[in-house]
Formats: structure tokens, C-alpha cells, sequence
């Protein structure tokens, strides 16, 4: 049964190495090719400070993995750093971690803890099965674009910037501390006074209602199926789904689309991933990893942005899952699958979640899209059983249940409920398997999703 994780400690930044550092660093970012973990190397400046690396654990069942901390600070840094490529200057706040992925491709790009990530990973990052939670942080890598430009997701919280002079791609994910990120992207001269917001009209679109999508649409059972599955926090690379695909038990695979506590950054998920792995035979579970019952939910340790408006939060979050869905080609019909961590049931709290997650299912029935749920059996399975008859369900339950039983019935669940073709069960969690000699650590699951009335 899913338990919540322990909470990190942060460790304290390395300031006293600056001085040490600051020579080689700047002789390293000259050339192109920062070192792949830099110490503080350089003098004070007055952008907002940022928690380096620690530890935690996995909000799952029974399983743990490290990852830093992410605490919001309000208290201006001591010391920043300038971190240089493809022609552009980036100041960051010296205790932020930089990473070369052109000298460390396995490095898995993730947004919850303070690092700077400069390139492309390779095919094969060593991500973990699951991550959950968000900071600030800097991920840039060469792209073609035509001008410099910049938007903004406030539901993702999330910066998109482009640049064309030697063509660089930014995306810049944020917690509480959006200042910071729009001073860094400052720095570079993006213009970031100048952002467009995304807005929700994009879902509309998405839906047919107001225009076609500018991604066509798989076929309906893209999200449908019957037998095992696996989930894991990044999208594998083309060469490990081939492998998998012809030597492994799994034909479903759990993506994580987006939301404003999806941790890592899914370089691989695009609409042509996603519809080469439907040609291949594969079928999808899209997650979306929305606001939690609380910042410390699960695996968050005070890391994620937590549900303080319910309904407003949950509307917001369907209309955004249903454009990060349609830009996938995943079109209506597809089932979106709403990641809630593990809570400790109670009135207030229980009252929140449901107010969320009816608001999050009747918007995408707007959208033309079925809802899914994934939480524990201890958390939000029992509050959903036991408000059956007073809140609006999701029309598919993918529970968490770490028995290793790969069926789609459980104690936790009345036979009357979700019983067409409507749960999905995450049985096992943070298993590393190799198939075809492609190693990957997964979270199991068994799915029994039809298609729908």
C-alpha cells in the first residue's frame, strides 16, 4: 500500500570553493564546454538564492531514490554565477548545479531540484521511475528559430524562450521564486517583458470546437488497453521502446504529459514519439502530474505546488492536460490520467482533493476527453469509494497497490465501481529491468481500460 515519503534535508551550498573555482570555471564556459557539476565560483549579485542538491525518496510504494531539494528562498545569494553557450550569458545563482550534457549524456534533466542543464541528452538517460515535484531551474540546448521570444504557461509554471542568433531553445520551469527565472532569462537578453501567456483557448482548439489541431489526431484507442503496462519519469529513447517493444511483457507505456509538478523534462516526448510508438503497438497512459493535496503529498517533501482553489486549479489543470495531450496527438476520447501522491485522509484535505478532481473531470468531459485518477488505495481510492454517492468520478481508477499481483481487482474496491473497463493497477514500483539489453527502471502496472461508453 502506498506510503507518503520521507522528507530531504537540504545540504549547504559550497561557497567556500568560489574563490577556488572561479579561474576554471570561467576558462571552461569560454570554451563552449562547462564542466558537468560546478562549485559557487563567482561574486555576489542580487538575484533571489536557490537550495543545492540533497536526497529523497520515491512517493510510491515501498521504493526510494535521491534527488536534491527544493525550498523557495527569499534571502539574495551571497554569490552568482555567468554560464555561457552557443554565443549566450545566462547569470544564475551561483549554487545552482551545471550540467554538461554533451560530457554526461546518461544525466537525467530534471526540474526539481536548482541546476542549469546545457544541451541534448543522450538516448539513454538514467531517470528514475518516478519523480514529482518542481524548482527553479534551466534547461538549454540548440534549436533553430527564426527570433528571440518567449512564453509563459502559469498553470505548468513554465517558461519557453527561444533565440536565433546561434540558435538555443530555453525552457524554465519555476516554483514560488518566478522572479528569479525571469531575471536569468534576462540576463541572456530574452525578452522576457515582452512573454505572451499561454492561454486556454488552445484547449478549445484542441477539441475541434474552435479549430483543427495542429497535430493530427491518433486513433481513438491510442489510450485503450487490456494487459500489462509500465510507467517511468521520462520518455525512453526510440532504440530502448524498439527493444522493449519485441522482448519485453509490457505493450502500454506511462508518459507523463505535463503539469506543474512533472519533474522531468521528457526531451524525447513529442507528437512524432508518441505516434511512432502507436504504429509500433503500443498503447498509451498519459500523466498529468497537476497541484497535490499538499506541498509535502507523497514524494513532494514541501517540493510541490499543492491545491489551495480547488475547482479553479482543477478546470485549469484539465485545460491544460488537454492541450499538453493534443500538441501529443492525442485527441478526444483519450483518457488523462490526474497524478495525486499519497495523502493522509481528513476533512479539509479529503474536501480539497474531491473538489479538484471533480473540477478536473468535468472540464475535460467539456473537452470531449475521459478522465483517469491515480492514487493510493489508502488515500484517494477510499476517499473516492466513500463520497461515491456525492462527487462526480473519474471515469477510470488507476490505484496504487504495491501487492506485485498483476490483476485489476482489489479489497479497496467495490465491484460496482469502475468495473467496465476502468482501472488500471500499479502493482510494483521502482523496478529496474532489462530487456533487449536496454536497462530501465519502470513502475509496473495491469490495465483494463476499454473504450468507453
Amino acid at each position: 500500500m502506498a506510503t507518503p515519503r520521507p522528507r530531504r534535508r537540504a545540504a549547504r551550498p559550497l561557497r567556500a570553493l568560489a574563490a577556488l573555482a572561479a579561474p576554471a570555471l570561467c576558462a571552461a564556459l569560454a570554451a563552449g564546454r562547462p564542466p558537468a557539476a560546478l562549485p559557487d565560483a563567482s561574486p555576489a549579485a542580487s538575484l533571489p538564492d536557490a537550495s543545492p542538491a540533497a536526497s529523497r525518496t520515491d512517493a510510491s510504494p515501498a521504493a526510494s531514490r535521491t534527488a536534491p531539494p527544493a525550498v523557495p528562498r527569499s534571502v539574495p545569494p551571497t554569490a552568482y554565477r555567468t554560464v555561457a553557450y552557443r554565443g549566450h550569458t545566462f547569470t544564475v545563482p551561483a549554487d545552482w548545479q551545471v550540467v554538461d550534457l554533451t560530457a554526461d549524456p546518461a544525466a537525467c534533466v530534471r526540474f526539481d531540484r536548482h541546476a542549469v542543464y546545457l544541451g541534448t541528452p543522450g538516448e539513454r538517460q538514467d531517470c528514475p521511475a518516478r519523480a514529482t515535484g518542481r524548482t527553479e531551474s534551466l534547461w538549454v540546448r540548440p534549436a533553430t528559430a527564426e527570433r528571440a521570444a518567449v512564453t509563459e504557461n502559469r498553470t505548468a509554471r513554465l517558461f519557453h524562450a527561444t533565440a536565433s542568433a546561434e540558435g538555443i531553445a530555453v525552457t524554465a520551469p519555476y516554483r514560488e521564486d518566478r522572479a528569479v527565472v525571469e531575471e536569468v532569462l534576462r540576463s541572456a537578453g530574452l525578452p522576457v517583458s515582452a512573454a505572451r501567456t499561454e492561454t486556454v483557448s488552445a484547449a478549445r482548439t484542441a477539441t475541434g470546437d474552435g479549430g483543427a489541431q495542429s497535430v493530427p489526431a491518433l486513433p481513438a484507442d491510442a489510450t485503450v488497453y487490456r494487459g500489462r503496462g509500465f510507467d517511468t519519469c521520462a520518455a525512453p529513447g526510440q532504440k530502448a521502446m524498439d527493444a522493449w517493444r519485441a522482448s519485453s511483457p509490457y505493450g502500454a507505456v506511462g508518459v507523463y504529459i505535463g503539469g506543474v509538478n512533472r519533474a522531468c523534462a521528457q526531451p524525447d516526448l513529442t507528437d512524432t514519439w508518441v505516434r511512432t510508438q502507436y504504429t509500433s503497438g503500443w498503447r498509451l497512459l498519459p500523466l498529468y502530474v497537476g497541484p497535490q493535496p499538499s506541498a509535502g503529498a507523497g514524494s513532494c517533501a514541501d517540493d510541490c505546488a499543492a491545491i489551495t482553489d480547488p475547482a479553479s486549479q482543477g478546470r485549469a489543470a484539465a485545460e491544460d492536460a488537454v492541450v499538453q495531450a493534443g500538441a501529443l496527438g492525442l485527441g478526444p476520447g483519450s483518457v488523462l490520467h490526474n497524478d495525486l501522491e499519497q495523502y493522509t485522509p481528513g476533512a479539509a484535505l479529503t474536501a480539497r482533493v474531491l473538489g479538484y478532481l471533480e473540477a478536473w473531470t468535468l472540464r475535460l468531459h467539456e473537452l470531449g476527453y475521459r478522465s483517469g485518477a491515480y492514487g493510493s488505495v489508502s488515500s484517494l481510492v477510499a476517499d473516492l469509494v466513500g463520497n461515491a454517492a456525492r462527487t462526480t468520478l473519474p471515469d477510470v481508477i488507476h490505484f496504487a497497490h504495491w501487492n506485485d499481483e498483476a490483476v485489476t481487482t482489489d479489497a479497496a474496491l467495490p465491484a460496482g465501481l469502475w468495473s467496465r473497463g476502468q482501472r488500471v493497477h500499479q502493482y510494483a514500483g521502482d523496478r529496474a529491468e532489462t530487456y533487449g539489453g536496454t536497462r530501465i527502471s519502470v513502475d509496473r502496472d495491469q490495465l483494463d481500460v476499454g473504450a468507453g461508453a
